[in-house]
């Protein structure tokens, strides 16, 4: 009999972690959950412990313990709270595999301490390679720990380049949707509210990562990504605007050749895949139907109205800790877009000056970054007051 590969879900009540638990559903011959955590939705992750029955469970948000604690005490599940207890839990010798799904920078220390403890990694949660990439990439190096893309265009990637060895690259096609303000102009964009961004035209997601889809800012934070992932500079890393998300991004090689990963727009396929690389296994869902999609359009990026994407490519070229400093005003300036306190122009500006004032440091150590990502958020936030 197959021995269970044993999970924690890093995020388990967000947009990734709830589909992960789906697939676990689907296939609990071959998994099991031993640690979900949440920010603070208590109630959900109360809900999930009861079905899936981890270990434990951990609320980052120190003031939902209590409640979260009363919620399961007629359950042998153990109850943490805090920052540090992600890091703790990740370390336990009953986890096999971390899903990291945590949004934004929180994701980082959890990841390099699962890491450190020699688990595998499937990595959901992009901000750990953009705002670390050379420390966490040589981490995963040192410690023969291999990081599995769960985000659906570094999955194509990653599937395109199976089989292939050391067949060398051209470039990567990294496909984008364009998002839901794609063909808007500059001035209709200076109107824009979070309520008409947050209705992407093709994917479902939490509402920080839809931000950064209408902005452009997250398929920058993937050319980063891919960047770590699969070796390669920024600027063999091209960005194609693709409204139908069916094309989910590919590779040209050195003969010319274009090998690309299709598929309908649903996050459980490269879920699996990470899971269960380098098998695949049976998945319930829509299949792809050529003849009901008819076409598919391709398109540049419009950097003038989106320069986040600009940005980005700035600080793959700039290196050190630039992509720190921009991923850190990011995360303020789309939380206050969010709150209707800035416009989405002034989102712009205000990464884009966070970036230029922010200390330069080239050759940064993990306090580094911290301290960084700490600065910049000060920054960052002074500029909206």
């Amino acid at each position: 009999m197959m021995q269970k590969k044993k999970i924690a879900i890093l995020g388990s009540t967000g947009s990734i972690g709830t589909q992960t638990l789906r697939v676990v559903e689907e296939h609990d011959d071959m998994f099991e959950v031993r640690v979900l955590t949440a920010h603070s939705n208590v109630e959900l992750l109360a809900e999930q412990a009861r079905v899936f029955n981890p270990d434990a469970v951990v609320i980052a948000d120190e003031s939902k313990y209590e409640s979260l604690q009363e919620m399961l005490s007629d359950t042998d599940v153990k109850v943490y709270a805090g920052a540090s207890a992600l890091c703790d839990v990740v370390t336990m010798p009953s986890v096999d595999v971390v899903v990291s799904s945590l949004v934004g920078f929180a994701g980082l220390l959890p990841t390099i301490e699962a890491i450190k403890a020699k688990k595998k990694i499937a990595l959901a949660n992009k901000e750990t390679l953009v705002v670390a990439g050379e420390l966490v990439t040589q981490l995963a190096i040192e410690h023969h720990v291999p990081i599995l893309p769960v985000d659906s265009e570094h999955s194509a990637i990653f599937q395109c380049l199976v089989g292939e060895g050391d067949n060398p690259l051209d470039k990567i096609l990294l496909t984008a949707s364009g998002g839901p303000f794609r063909k808007m102009n500059k001035d209709e964009l200076k109107n824009v509210v979070a309520a008409q961004a947050l209705k992407h035209p093709t994917w479902n997601m939490g509402a920080k990562i839809t931000i950064d889809s209408a902005t452009l800012m997250n398929k920058g934070f993937e050319m980063i990504e891919a960047k770590w992932l699969f070796g390669v500079e920024a600027d063999k890393i091209e960005v194609v605007v693709h409204p139908q998300s069916i094309i989910h991004s590919a590779v040209q090689f050195a003969d010319g050749a274009v090998k690309a990963q299709l598929g309908v727009p649903d996050m459980r396929m490269p879920i699996q895949y990470a899971l269960t690389y380098p098998d695949r296994k049976p998945l319930s869902g829509k299949r792809l139907d050529l003849f009901e999609l008819g076409m598919m359009t391709f398109e540049k990026p419009n950097v003038e109205n989106f320069p986040c994407l600009a940005m980005a490519y700035e600080a793959a070229r700039r290196k050190g800790n630039v992509a720190c400093i921009m991923n850190a005003a990011n995360e303020v300036a789309n939380l206050a877009f969010r709150q209707g306190r800035i416009s989405y122009p002034q989102l712009c500006d205000i990464i884009a000056e966070t970036m230029e004032k922010v200390s330069y440091v080239a050759a940064p150590s993990l306090d580094v970054y911290l301290q960084t990502d700490k600065e910049a958020r000060q920054y960052a936030a002074s500029l909206i007051r």
